[in-house]
């Protein structure tokens, strides 16, 4: 027994399956994104067993992409989670066989109360199919799962459709990755896309600033003070003309220089990249990046300083 060889068989089957299905994809998959995009309430999807599994985890993908979408147990739907439904809902129901009982007995409630009902099923000519608006064709050839029981490829081709059925709705409704990132604040992306330097930049007391009158000595004080590892320098009228990092003193100590009584301007780097507060954070990161730096200062309109973001700031705050 090749084990490599039964996975890379197996998942050839699958795709194949997939393939199969993606040609017998017809002209009414338009109507089933016109219901899901004109729905007025929440797309509700269910199924029983495998497919129930399907029908979860595809909410949830409406969910992320700016669909209101809940999934109802058709088993606990005839004991009373009916309720769940409402007129302006649109139901997405997932069934290989298109005659599970359960299913079948909550497809009255929602004919009764002229909800419109999608079905992706591997049997059109099932008791689901012929009770639905839209009937989308998820069939596989009979033996490609193991023992013909197995759910595997029917599946994984319902997932398919389903997430298929999301991107479309998605684009239809030009959700963008800003929105995506509103319902992800708490993830990668959303803090990429939804936190600003302002959230994040040391100001305030916590800012370190020193004249460009000052003297070394003076801006090691400041460095050490506030334990960033660097400070900004300013003119008379707090505007950003340079900045000290802790890579600018050892390279001005490793070259002989040892008199801290010299003005900060023999030290600093000149003319530093620096960013506004209203930026995003990511764009600093992408600058850091760009110019292998690690710190920035941080200004307002009339170039200011009002701040430090550091490199670990973005770090700790998940950015990175």
């Amino acid at each position: 027994m090749n084990i490599k060889e039964i996975i890379q068989k197996e998942m050839l089957s699958v795709s194949e399956a997939i393939r199969k299905s993606s040609n017998r994809i017809s002209d009414n998959i338009e109507n089933a994104v016109s219901l899901i995009c004109d729905c007025q309430g929440k797309l509700v999807t269910t199924g029983m067993g495998k497919s129930g599994l399907i029908a979860r985890k595809i909410s949830a993908t409406f969910a992320s992409t700016g669909t209101t979408s809940i999934y109802l147990h058709p088993a606990e739907g005839i004991h009373g989670d009916l309720g769940m439904l409402a007129k302006e809902d649109v139901v997405l129901a997932f069934s290989h066989s298109g005659s599970t009982s359960e299913l079948i007995s909550i497809i009255p409630y929602i004919k009764f109360n002229k909800i419109p009902l999608i079905a992706i099923t591997g049997n059109t000519e099932s008791t689901l199919a012929k009770n639905s608006q839209v009937v989308i064709d998820a069939s596989i050839d009979k033996d490609i799962e193991p023992f013909g029981l197995v759910p595997t490829a029917s599946t994984t081709v319902q997932i398919s459709i389903g997430d298929a059925l999301a991107v479309a709705v998605l684009k239809r409704k030009d959700f963008q990755v800003n929105d995506f990132a509103l319902f992800h604040p708490g993830g990668t992306i959303g803090k990429k896309l939804l936190l600003k330097i302002s959230d994040l930049m040391h100001t305030d007391e916590k800012n370190p600033i020193v004249f460009n009158n000052a003297n070394l000595q003076q801006a090691i004080k400041e460095m050490s003070d506030k334990g960033l590892g660097c400070t900004n320098v300013v003119n008379n009228d707090y505007v950003v003309v340079g900045i000290i990092t802790d890579g600018d003193l050892r390279r001005f100590l490793s070259s002989g220089n040892t008199d801290l009584t010299s003005r900060v301007t023999k030290v600093m780097t000149p003319k530093p990249k620096r960013m506004k507060c209203n930026e995003l954070a990511v764009e600093a990161l992408n600058l850091m990046e760009k110019h292998n730096i690690t710190m920035l200062p941080i200004v307002n309109e009339y170039d200011e300083a009002i701040g430090i973001l550091h490199l670990h700031d973005l770090i700790k705050a998940g950015v990175v």
